[in-house]
């Protein structure tokens, strides 16, 4: 009985089946061999292998509701569906899709078969759904749905998909420009995964053959098979790229590369002969590379030799996990299901953000290295701070620039006095450190116009390009004496940094940037180290 009530109406437990063992009785032979055919209840879960055969399905129903109810197989690549009742004037209203023929030509077009029932209301009416799939088992829930149901389910999955690829497109967008702006193997390999497992899916869910490969139908029979395993290869070609196995043994290198073209072979394979046993071979060796992509994260892991593993590791998680069910599903050992469908587009959804936010720091870290490098020719090697050429060449400009514009710059020289005393009691290391804190309190001083110089073993140089008063000059080598005598938490406990500044109001008499400098320089260094006075004004 359909009623409002229950929108929707599971049919198992409320059909029956017959399986033709030729596949060639018409709906007229089925139907006056009635009960001499040896009818089953169909329960939940039912697996039927019907290469070469054909499966009916036989169900009552009585539309009491006045609404128009729809049959729904939910699942997309089905060979060929259709549903046979006899009208009111008695003659046979038959609808047939599935991937014989265009999604557009189906009696209500999308990713799944769906036919409307009878409209006829308080009558019972008999229906027969006949039904041909092949090289995988039968095993697709169906259930009637009122439209108002349907319609809801179908805008609901469409929304969820169109998140899920429009993800997909931007995330390997983003890792594509990445990888031509950066020139970084990681994320080009990345795109490429990514992309291929969006197109598996696009094929695997039947948004393919919905959306983009209408008339395609011999392309669409290849793609359901022939993308998935192709992004399965892809996924293993990335983790060998991420976690690169050469390193620690060169066998191991060469076993994945051999699975890769092993999975290759048996998807081309596959889609050359299109039977049970090459299907079956492609996901067994889906399986193999599943269980490869576990052993070689938890080998990196174990090396402990890449900070971002873990990372990587949990984004690899969810795709491992959720792949099981269409795996299981392709090798029949579990029927059709919503994980089965959707459980490895979850797994991606929740995937790609982590592995791309993971190869984001792993990038960053690498190129570190490669930028400190390039530095080199304009910047101090241990402080990163600019050196004396590049600050004599932005202090020429400055003071040009000041005397042009009629305006005041500022320059100051900061020393740490008791460096030396810091090196004899601590030794070289924490010397490091403590030029390196102070680098990082002069950056801290600045404005983005401004510039931070290392001038000498324990002299520094702050350029602040103005236009500026002495009151702000005076205000900011204040502050940074007194973040100096804070303690900073990479030296030893109890340690401060003195800071002596000596400053200047620029441009002075005919000082160039050399004579400023050595003037600034001179005047800081002539300050006693046991100067009360911390901050020397040289000119005001």
């Amino acid at each position: 009985m359909l009623a409002a009530a229950q929108p929707v109406v599971p049919l198992d437990r409320q059909s029956r089946f017959w399986v033709d063992p030729v596949g060639v009785r018409t709906a007229d032979q089925v139907e006056a061999a009635g009960e001499t055919l040896p009818w089953a209840p169909r329960e939940p879960g039912t697996s039927h292998n019907i290469d070469g055969k054909a499966l009916w399905l036989q169900f009552d129903a009585t539309n009491s509701s006045g609404h128009r109810w729809f049959v729904q197989l939910a699942s997309s690549g089905l060979d060929r569906v259709q549903l046979f009742y006899r009208g009111a004037n008695g003659q046979w209203v038959q609808q047939e899709a599935g991937d014989s023929q265009p999604v557009s030509h189906w009696p209500l077009p999308g990713r799944f078969p769906a036919f409307e029932l009878s409209p006829e209301v308080g009558k019972p009416v008999r229906y027969w759904l006949r039904i041909e799939h092949v090289r995988v088992d039968f095993a697709t829930p169906i259930a009637l749905y009122d439209q108002s149901a349907l319609l809801a389910s179908r805008e609901r999955e469409q929304f969820l998909l169109g998140a899920y690829f429009g993800l997909a497109a931007l995330v390997a967008l983003v890792a594509l420009a990445n990888a031509v702006g950066h020139r970084d193997r990681n994320f080009a390999v990345y795109a490429v995964y990514v992309a291929t497992l969006a197109a598996g899916q696009l094929a695997y869910l039947g948004v393919g053959a919905q959306h983009l490969w209408d008339h395609a139908l011999q392309w669409n029979e290849m793609a359901t098979f022939l993308l998935p395993g192709i992004s399965g290869a892809a996924a293993l070609w990335f983790t060998r790229t991420v976690t690169e196995p050469g390193r620690y043994s060169r066998a191991l290198d060469l076993a994945v590369w051999s699975l890769i073209a092993a999975l290759l072979s048996a998807v081309a394979l596959d889609t050359f002969l299109a039977s049970r046993t090459s299907f079956a071979l492609v996901m067994v060796l889906m399986i193999v590379g599943m269980a490869v992509v576990a052993l070689l994260i938890v080998l990196v892991w174990a090396k402990g030799e890449d900070p971002y593993i873990r990372l990587i590791a949990l984004g690899f998680l969810p795709v491992l996990v959720m792949a099981v069910f269409p795996v299981a599903r392709g090798l029949n050992l579990i029927p059709a299901s919503g994980l089965t469908r959707y459980g490895l587009s979850i797994g991606a959804a929740i995937e790609m953000p982590i592995l791309f936010y993971a190869l984001s720091l792993r990038g960053s870290r690498r190129r570190e290295a490669q930028v400190r490098a390039a530095a080199l020719s304009h910047n101090d090697p241990l402080t990163g701070l600019a050196h004396n050429l590049s600050l004599l060449q932005r202090l020429d400009s400055a003071i040009v620039r000041a005397r042009s514009l009629r305006h005041a710059c500022a320059l100051m020289a900061v020393k740490i006095s008791n460096l030396d005393a810091l090196t004899a009691e601590f030794g070289r290391e924490t010397t490091d450190r403590a030029l390196v804190v102070t680098a990082s309190l002069l950056r801290r001083a600045i404005t983005d116009i401004d510039l931070a110089a290392r001038a000498g073993d324990n002299e520094f140089i702050l350029l602040l390009e103005g236009p500026t008063t002495t009151d702000n000059v005076l205000s900011r080598a204040q502050q940074l004496v007194a973040s100096g005598l804070r303690t900073p938490g990479a030296l030893p406990p109890g340690t401060a940094l003195k800071f002596h500044v000596a400053v200047a109001m620029l441009p002075d008499r005919d000082l160039d940037a050399a004579g400023s400098l050595q003037w600034l320089l001179e005047g800081v260094n002539a300050m006693p180290p046991d100067a009360r006075k911390l901050i020397r004004p040289l000119n005001f």
